[in-house]
């Protein structure tokens, strides 16, 4: 499978939102290799527009001097957060560009693309023309598009409209081409408030030359907008060389019935640049119903429910964030606290307190007590052929459940919800040992092979949580798989994970802390 997040502009830096966006991409693509699945994960940045070069000209610097240096930002990024892409897409790549040129040449000349004048406004901020569906009820451009100029310019457009018809009769036939539902109504209504306008997909040099050239037109360079759109399927290796180095097209963008592509964006995104425009480009292009992506839409970060926004000083710094929490932390708490979809508040006490609470308190009192209980009272040997009593087949039904939930909630591109299905299986756990109490079984020799048997179900609990809790902490999962001494662990997949993963006999290392707790300054 193919998981594509949008590719971040880098006329700024990173944000929270940037860095939900691909924590949330790599969580998933994690899991869907743990459920046995291939997938290939692609990102990047969109690097060309007007934005950038009006940034580029007031540093001084030349455009590709400037994207580079905000590029870097978002890798420094990905690394520290430990976002592991498998395919890196940047706009300026020149085999982009063959793909860009390509891709216009043979819509030019199956009648896609046509050339007019124009005259009207246009939004500076957001490189687009603008109409009256565009105004507020009071008949003004709204704040959302910042500057707006009217310009009167030649340009090239493609055939949009041609293609409405048809966009509309497929969302309508495929319930699930938008990811969650409710934001697949959005999509429904706005193709019920479109009208008949084609998109201009050029700007001419004197105004813009930062950006892909029009190979039938070299006095224009391709709208920013229609340039990237196109990275998901160029680095997926489409119309591609073989020499190129990018991958089979045909594997990850399949035609066989095989998942189609996902593409993860922003709720922003959805209406007209995803949701319209590439849809309908991809039709343009050639693509069956059958290969057109499909799109997950999260929300926002907000800010005691306003939208973060550099004019109200409420953007938080994700990297700066990860110098302060952890990277641990702050992966747990971006897909721990919001429902895929939906918009959630930013708050890093909640942050602090549940890496604290949920973490450090009580996986990381599961942990200690199953390795360290276990090497002081049994020599750090599990000893599973003991037969089970009632309260471990109750133990052992509450990992079957919270493991079927897990899957449920993954499998519906919701990690948050998932996450709480692996706590109510650490709580069962914790007050099971509270049950058995088996620092008092220890002192009785008589009460041996009950103290195994206790153990050796928190020791099995854990390395089944550790495989579950993998995708969303790949580190502490490795840091756990070590002190269980399990090589293989964390090779196994859902399947794998039945009863039994302990076997009679087997050793455990020594407990080391895998979530220290947070100690804010105020604490200290």
């Amino acid at each position: 499978m193919l998981l594509t997040t949008a590719i971040d502009y880098t006329n700024g830096a990173p944000h929270i939102g940037h860095a939900y966006e691909k924590v949330l991409a790599d969580v998933l693509a994690r899991y869907i290799r743990l459920r046995g699945d291939e997938c290939y994960f692609l990102t990047g940045v969109d690097q060309h527009g007007q934005k950038v070069q009006q940034t580029a000209e007031k540093e001084g610097i030349h455009p590709a001097t400037f994207a580079k240096k905000k590029t870097k930002l978002f890798l420094n990024l990905w690394k520290k957060l430990g976002v592991d892409y498998d395919g890196w897409a940047e706009t300026t790549d020149d085999r982009h560009k063959a793909c860009v040129q390509q891709i216009l040449a043979a819509l030019k000349e199956k009648g896609q693309l046509y050339k007019k004048g124009y005259q009207g406004f246009y939004s500076v901020r957001q490189e687009q023309f603008l109409n009256d569906r565009d105004r507020n009820e009071a008949g003004e451009f709204g704040p959302e598009w910042g500057e707006v100029v009217e310009i009167e310019e030649e340009n090239w457009y493609f055939r949009l409209s041609d293609h409405i018809p048809w966009l509309k009769d497929f969302v309508e036939k495929h319930q699930a081409c938008v990811i969650p539902g409710f934001r697949r109504n959005e999509l429904v209504g706005a193709l019920e408030r479109s009208g008949d306008q084609d998109l201009c997909i050029s700007r001419p040099k004197e105004r813009l030359r930062w950006g892909i050239e029009i190979p039938f037109d070299p006095e224009f360079v391709t709208y920013v907008w229609f340039d990237a759109l196109i990275n998901y399927a160029s680095f997926a290796g489409y119309l591609a060389d073989e020499k190129a180095g990018l991958p089979d097209f045909a594997k990850l963008w399949p035609s066989d019935g095989s998942p189609t592509p996902v593409h993860i964006i922003g709720k922003d995104i959805l209406v007209p640049a995803h949701g319209i425009y590439w849809l309908c480009m991809l039709h343009a292009m050639g693509f069956p119903d059958e290969q057109i992506p499909r799109l997950l839409v999260h929300g926002w970060w907000n800010i005691k429910g306003e939208k973060m926004s550099k004019s109200l000083g409420n953007v938080v710094d994700p990297d700066e964030l990860a110098d302060r929490f952890g990277p641990d932390a702050v992966r747990y708490y971006l897909v721990r606290d919001i429902v895929t979809g939906k918009d959630s508040d930013f708050d890093p006490e909640r942050l602090v307190m549940l890496y604290n609470q949920e973490l450090a308190n009580e996986l990381g009192n599961l942990c200690n007590r199953a390795l360290n209980m276990t090497a002081r009272f049994t020599n750090g040997i599990c000893r599973t052929s003991h037969e089970p009593g009632e309260a471990e087949m109750a133990l052992r039904q509450s990992l079957v459940e919270s493991t079927a939930a897990y899957k449920l909630a993954m499998d519906e591109w919701d990690p948050g919800p998932a996450l709480l299905c692996l706590r109510d299986h650490v709580t069962h756990c914790n007050a099971y040992t509270e049950q058995n109490k088996p620092w008092e079984l220890a002192k009785d020799p008589g009460q041996k092979a009950r103290l195994e048997t206790v153990l050796a179900h928190l020791v099995e609990s854990l390395a089944h949580l550790t495989v579950l809790l993998s995708p969303v902490l790949p580190e502490p999962a490795s840091r756990l798989a070590n002190q269980l001494r399990h090589d293989g662990l964390l090779s196994l997949k859902l399947d794998d994970l039945k009863w039994g993963l302990i076997k009679d006999g087997h050793p455990t290392g020594k407990p080391k802390p895998v979530f220290p707790r947070i100690v804010i300054e105020e604490e200290a």
